[in-house]
């Protein structure tokens, strides 16, 4: 059977939680301070132009200040928050510990707190500058509106690119065997946030200006607004870049993880999977994946099990065919019928796990022969075996392949301990087939041979070289396999009207 294989048992787990913590924390304090270097830009750029008390008003050093002292607090809380928000999964994921319902649903949840957490560092902190500036005039409070949702914006986006490595391992191992709605964006709502966000607005907010400069509203006519639109194209350029980036990798990497399992899949690697970190509808695709492979391999199973019940060559067959239970086939075949001797008296010397595993020793070493020489163990009866050589596969040398076989296991088996059988190898046209309804069948043979060979085993349990041979496989033998076998007289076998020829397997002549 191929293994499961999934990319998250090649992640090493070595690092520690602490480790990981702290480095998702720092993401998020890069992101928020990437951030606020771009709002203080296009703030600064534009208070330049809003008309003198405003601006006067604006750049007091009291909201210097403030502004400085909010940004640190914003950055001490999202680092101390964002560490809160997954720590508890690390601690889970690092040990190898499979997380409860609690934990699973906190893993999967990680990307929306941390999105809560920057979004309320951005707002409050707007809510502040606001509260404190209510007499500053509407140019202020505009641009402070601005600002808030230019750094609300940047500062997802950026966190959620920066911390994307961290958490996606967590989130597939949290995302295993779990069910859940879709929660994320998908990939339509994406793209459209991402024009919305980064091309729509910053070229509204641009014509905005250019309108306002040029009626006086808010912006001295006299003024220049090349500064302030540079700058917020620029910043407008920058945030692009990073949601551009984060956008692809949440729809690339996924698609080419499946692309890659696939690729593996059809390599016959049926045990590959993906992992499941996206909660939209590529989430649906990589769980599709999954499943799809692990039909595959409930396939390979139940085809292991119909070989090992049927054959391979009937399995192949039955699938190639549809499965249809109809056969009219008539071949000529070979047929090897082995059976153990003194098997009704085993129970009353051993104990029944003996007695299975005594039987299993013996099928053990009759499978083997009968495979290595192309034939097909057709049926097992009690203590008996059915071989067939020539069907459903047809060869040349059929009835060469059962003697040789018969010669084989009565060498091989001399070898079991108080073991004692008969084997009977005869050959002729036979039906070759499925018999039965349509919702059960078996591929079984049908004719006189496998009547003769069973009849030939059961009287050459009494032979020295315990293999007897009908003349009809001998028959079509060369010289070199007849010269193993010693012709006796015809004998009469039980059930049948006219004596069957016969040849004994001659002992002195051994492979």
């Amino acid at each position: 059977m191929t293994p499961v294989r999934n990319d998250q048992s090649r992640t090493p787990r070595r690092v520690s939680a602490t480790r990981l913590g702290v480095r998702y924390a720092l993401g998020l304090t890069l992101a928020q301070l990437v951030t606020a270097a771009e709002v203080a830009a296009v703030v600064i750029s534009l208070s330049l132009q809003v008309h003198g008390a405003e601006a006067a008003g604006l750049s007091t050093p009291f909201n210097l200040a403030l502004a400085i002292g909010l940004i640190v607090g914003g950055v001490i809380a999202t680092a101390c928050g964002g560490y809160l928000i997954v720590a508890p999964s690390l601690r889970w994921y690092v040990s190898g510990d499979p997380p409860d319902a609690v934990q699973r649903s906190s893993a999967i949840d990680a990307n929306r707190r941390q999105s809560i957490l920057l979004l309320a560092t951005w707002l409050v902190g707007g809510a502040v500058l606001l509260a404190a500036n209510t007499r500053a005039g509407i140019g202020v409070e505009l641009l402070l509106l601005l600002a808030v949702s230019f750094g609300c914006t940047s500062s997802v986006s950026t966190g959620m690119l920066f911390t994307q490595p961290i958490l996606r391992p967590v989130v597939a191992a949290a995302s295993k065997e779990f069910v859940s709605r879709e929660t994320a964006p998908g990939v339509t709502a994406r793209l459209v946030l991402m024009w919305l966000v980064n091309s729509a607005l910053p070229t509204a907010t641009i014509a905005l200006i250019v309108v306002f400069a040029a009626n006086g509203w808010l912006i001295p006519t006299s003024a220049s607004v090349v500064v302030p639109v540079v700058v917020l194209s620029a910043a407008s350029v920058a945030l692009s870049l990073r949601a551009l980036i984060l956008v692809s990798k949440s729809i690339s990497d996924p698609l080419n993880d499946v692309v890659a399992a696939m690729a593996e899949v059809e390599r016959g690697e049926l045990g590959r999977t993906v992992d499941v970190y996206e909660q939209s509808e590529i989430g649906r695709l990589q769980n599709g994946f999954n499943r799809m492979v692990a039909g595959l391999l409930e396939r390979d199973r139940l085809r292991d099990l119909f070989d090992r019940h049927v054959g391979p060559d009937v399995a192949r067959l039955a699938v190639e065919s549809g499965g249809g239970a109809e056969s009219d086939e008539v071949r000529d075949v070979a047929i090897l019928f082995i059976d153990l001797a003194g098997s009704t008296r085993l129970p009353s010397t051993r104990s029944p796990r003996e007695v299975a595993a005594l039987l299993n020793d013996f099928f053990r070493i009759v499978v083997a022969a009968v495979d290595e020489r192309g034939g097909l163990i057709n049926k097992f009866q009690g203590d008996a075996a059915l071989a067939v050589f020539g069907a459903p596969v047809a060869t040349e040398h059929a009835a060469e392949a059962a003697l040789r076989t018969a010669r084989a296991l009565a060498d091989d088996l001399r070898r079991l301990p108080d073991v004692d059988f008969g084997i009977g190898v005869s050959a002729g046209p036979v039906f070759a087939g499925n018999i039965g309804a349509e919702n059960r069948y078996e591929y079984t043979v049908i004719g006189d041979p496998v009547n003769e060979a069973a009849r030939l085993a059961d009287a050459a349990k009494v032979v020295d070289g315990r293999a007897l041979a009908s003349g009809a496989a001998t028959d079509r033998v060369d010289d070199a396999e007849r010269a193993h076998w010693e012709i006796r007289d015809p004998i009469l076998l039980r059930g049948r009207a006219e004596p069957t020829r016969i040849s004994v397997r001659l002992v002195a002549h051994r492979d």
